[in-house]
């Protein structure tokens, strides 16, 4: 089994930056990726970013290009998401997930681990 525990949530401004961090134990040998995912109240599950183990290849969503970063920190077994540039339109609960299959990253059906969410607030 896999344990992904997301923090650094919060409110701010818009305008304003926040870091999510997303901790990785138990099984994590030979995973292939690990993604956020955010859900607005209402909405459907929505792809934020991406990135691959192998190469360190990142994908983002569009909604989020240039204003998100995904990176991991492999010794630490943990995958940060940093925002910035914050719109009141990223809240939501924001989701880690892990994935051992070699999919397309941007559904949330490519992978097999979550988190329990971490909520992010922007104000106007």
């Amino acid at each position: 089994q896999v344990q992904l525990v997301e923090s650094g949530g919060g409110s701010v401004q818009a305008g304003g930056s926040l870091r999510l961090s997303c901790a990785a134990s138990g099984r994590t040998f030979g995973s292939i990726a690990e993604g956020w995912f955010r859900q607005a109240p209402g909405k459907e599950r929505e792809f934020v970013a991406a990135i691959r183990r192998s190469g360190g290849i990142t994908y983002y969503g569009d909604s989020v290009k240039g204003r998100f970063t995904i990176s991991r920190d492999s010794a630490k077994n943990t995958v940060y998401l940093q925002m910035n540039s914050l719109k009141p339109e990223d809240t939501a609960v924001y989701y880690c997930a892990a994935s051992w299959n070699s999919g397309i990253y941007y559904y949330p059906n490519a992978y097999d681990y979550w988190g329990q969410g971490t909520q992010v607030t922007v104000s106007s």
